[in-house]
């Protein structure tokens, strides 16, 4: 079997001129993709590197592969990014892991994802969606829960999301959303903030749908409001300990564990995902948001957990390839 590995490398990403630092936050480095091209060849597979972007278009008419394993984030800000290269591999009849464009394309828009969750009974925090900046002081914050935190509508891997993220006023909120609109060229989130126990769970597989595991993040310093945001997880060893399994109470645990599963089927996820959760002080797990593509270098999420509950690398990108290839009989013979 001839495997494609798709990705976006951060190198290959111009840098910002407005300050921001984090274009190229949710792409690859080169060694993630050593690291998984390594996982698959170890699995006795032949691994074609095709890139992202342009590069991927012309790599994949000229390469003869039998699966895509894609980790490919796509280009621009357009909130179906995503969806970009299963798109194309879907046009030419690729097999290829994880999820398809339309669930990639709904789970990167936050607010449509959570007003789809909210309906299959999934508790949500209350979230106002600004447009753009005519909107944003039009907007009614009558009995809207302060503090808020203020982020991208279409972001992954944390952009947008900041120590500086939380409002404790309409005016703070409005500035900062006015910032987002200004950087990010795209509509602001404000979310009620849950001050609480950060917690997220990896599930793996399809028919059905398996937890890999469940990791609490909690803070080395305990700040008056804890923020997982993107200064937190560049520098994880030193501000934050994970803790896997999680010590929480079981019937917390067990809501936890049962809305995961019921927004990856709600959302039609496939072969792997990561769901992100606040716990309330009076234990409530609140849905935040949903990664259909979560990253898989040894600095992401997925990984960390993994190996706390005795995974190697190895064995989490094969099953993640696992999943994929038995929804593909016809692959089951290379």
């Amino acid at each position: 079997m001839i495997i494609g590995l798709s990705y976006d490398l951060k190198e290959a990403t111009p840098a910002q001129q407005d300050g921001l630092n984090d274009a190229s936050e949710e792409y690859d480095s080169p060694e993630t993709v050593e690291l998984i091209s390594a996982a698959l060849e170890a699995k006795g597979r032949s691994v074609v590197k095709l890139g992202g972007g342009k590069e991927f278009l012309d790599n994949i008419r000229r390469e003869k592969v039998d699966i895509v394993f894609n980790i490919a984030e796509g280009k621009g800000n357009h909130r179906s990014r995503e969806a970009q290269v299963p798109s194309i591999l879907e046009m030419l009849s690729i097999p290829y892991t994880g999820s398809d464009p339309q669930c990639l394309a709904v789970c990167l828009d936050k607010p449509v994802t959570k007003k789809l969750v909210a309906l299959d009974g999934i508790s949500t925090p209350g979230w106002l969606k600004i447009a753009d900046e005519e909107e944003l002081y039009q907007t009614s914050w009558d009995g809207f829960p302060l503090p808020a935190i203020i982020k991208p509508a279409y972001e992954g891997s944390s952009k947008g999301i900041r120590l500086t993220s939380l409002a404790y006023s309409v005016s703070q909120a409005q500035e900062k959303a006015q910032r987002i609109l200004e950087c990010y060229r795209q509509p602001v989130m404000v979310e009620e903030f849950i001050d609480g126990d950060e917690v997220t769970v990896g599930i793996i597989g399809n028919s059905p749908p398996g937890m890999l595991g469940m990791m609490r993040i909690l803070p080395k310093t305990k700040d008056e409001h804890f923020v997982y945001s993107l200064e937190v997880k560049r520098d994880y060893l030193n501000l934050v300990e994970y803790e896997c399994p999680v010590l929480l109470e079981q019937k917390i645990l067990d809501k936890i564990s049962d809305s995961s599963l019921k927004v990856f089927k709600a959302l039609g996820c496939r072969d792997f995902a990561r769901v992100d959760f606040r716990v309330s002080p009076g234990g409530t797990p609140y849905f935040l948001e949903v990664n259909p593509l979560p990253g898989l270098g040894s600095y992401s999420d997925m990984v960390i957990m993994a190996k706390m509950i005795g995974w190697t690398h190895q064995e989490l990108i094969g099953a993640v390839l696992d999943a994929a290839l038995e929804r593909y009989p016809q692959c089951g013979h290379m």
